[in-house]
């Protein structure tokens, strides 16, 4: 390898409000859309558009049948189609400055199911690293083409999304060879950062304006559980809101340590990840994958259904491209939240799109063979099943000490043999350990801002 590229990028403060970046670097961002491979688009990680506003829509409760309102954060918007790529970034610009990773040094290993790893692949295509992603062999080939075309190697392992583990053994055993950096996302915790400031703030902005103003629960499935961090912030603003972490009923690890093969790309990893703080953690809901490929069916493919049912033609067109499957099962637990909670029209529920449509075609190719048969008789009924009768069942109370226990035992189940002490993993039972850590955002700013000037 040769030194390409120099390490250069946004602080975290500056992918939480970009306005804060000086006037050049913000024109240069600003040109770079036009050019996905053009650096500065290191710039444009952020939650917001072109109006400094936070992406996102709140649903129509012609979709929702309920009465509190449904806020989806949009991910796609993101360079590269997913707010994965910020965590590969924050992970991979620490590692710059604290002086672990240089480019033409080390060949950067992002294990992954996909949006992690397409997001790795972009960032060291635009900071100068090669790259290998580590997946499953049975993921979207949507998945595997972004990485390619973005230039990283894949290194596949075998199973679908419920064998992950397998992806952080294999990391694991070429983190043997010194030349290799591992971008842990399961457990390096510039993820954590990532989401707590980044996502978590830009939630709290969100629903500004939008019934009282609040938010009363967070939803959102655990793969790394990274967008879970959001939640911290959340509640520290909004003290009663309720942070809820989704899961496959068909693999049901953090429910009651299932385990089981499922279609939901992007979550329900068969382990409590090591930067989940499950102290924060108040619910855990089981969703069917079946119902989120068949909700994404309906938004997709089923606008008629949609303008039959009273939603705004414009809305139901404006909501094709916007969510994949993890996306659609975001927002049936928040449907399922909303109910359980009881909440009414001023309430609000935040959840998260990680990516958009343009990665699941092939999804939904499967489906359709699955069904044999997808007329539009078939998909009004989906669409009662899966929207207007989403039910209760299968959601649990985690405030508990026993449940609490639970979570922190699965922690140690999968972690210790990857050689966490006890004594660490005991020290994430205390919510000073997640703020300390949230803390160093200032001091690596500092750095990050340093690097830049010494360019």
């Amino acid at each position: 390898m040769e030194n390409r590229s120099i390490p250069y990028g946004p602080t975290y403060e500056e992918m939480l409000h970009p306005s804060k970046m000086d006037e050049e670097t913000k024109a240069k961002a600003v040109k770079a859309k036009e050019d996905e491979f053009d650096k500065h688009n290191l710039f444009n990680i952020n939650w917001r558009n072109e109006n400094n506003e936070v992406n996102k829509i709140v649903l129509p409760k012609e979709l929702t049948g309920i009465d509190a309102n449904i806020v989806v954060m949009l991910g796609s918007y993101f360079p590269s189609g997913s707010h994965k790529v910020g965590p590969a970034y924050s992970t991979l610009i620490e590692g710059c400055v604290h002086g672990d990773i240089l480019p033409g040094e080390k060949t950067i290993l992002g294990p992954s199911t996909g949006n992690f790893g397409i997001g790795v692949s972009y960032i060291c295509n635009l900071m100068g690293y090669d790259a290998i992603v580590i997946m499953p062999d049975n993921m979207s080939k949507e998945r595997y083409e972004n990485i390619s075309r973005y230039g990283a190697k894949l290194d596949l392992t075998p199973g679908t999304e419920s064998d992950v583990i397998l992806t952080l053994e294999r990391t694991y055993e070429l983190m043997k060879n010194p030349e290799n950096h591992s971008l842990a996302q399961f457990e390096l915790l510039p993820n954590y950062r990532f989401h707590r400031h980044v996502t978590g703030n830009s939630a709290i902005e969100a629903v500004k304006g939008i019934g009282n103003g609040r938010i009363a629960c967070f939803t959102s499935a655990p793969g790394s559980a990274g967008t879970l961090a959001a939640g911290d912030q959340i509640k520290a603003v909004f003290p009663e809101a309720k942070i809820a972490a989704l899961e496959p009923y068909e693999c049901s690890t953090l429910s009651n340590g299932g385990r089981g093969q499922h279609r939901i790309e992007g979550i329900g990893d068969k382990m409590c990840t090591l930067i989940h703080n499950v102290i924060t953690t108040d619910f855990v809901v089981l969703i069917e994958d079946e119902d989120c490929v068949k909700g994404l069916k309906i938004i997709h493919d089923g606008t008629d259904i949609l303008v039959e049912s009273g939603v705004d033609p414009e809305i139901a067109k404006q909501m094709i491209p916007l969510f994949g499957v993890s996306g659609i099962c975001n927002i049936l637990g928040a449907i399922k939240m909303a109910k359980h909670l009881n909440l009414g029209v001023d309430d609000n529920v935040l959840t998260i799109a990680t990516d958009g449509f343009n990665r699941y075609d092939s999804v939904l190719e499967e489906l359709d063979k699955r069904s044999l048969e997808t007329s539009h008789n078939v998909l009004k009924r989906w669409f009662g099943d899966v929207f207007m009768e989403a039910d209760t069942n299968r959601i649990f109370d985690f405030r508990t000490p026993e449940r609490k226990q639970q979570l922190f035992d699965q922690k140690e189940k999968d972690w210790i043999p990857f050689g966490y002490k006890k004594e660490y993993l005991d020290t994430m039972k205390d919510m000073s350990f997640w703020d300390n850590e949230y803390n160093k955002i200032e001091e690596i700013d500092v750095q990050i801002k340093a690097m830049r000037k010494d360019l």
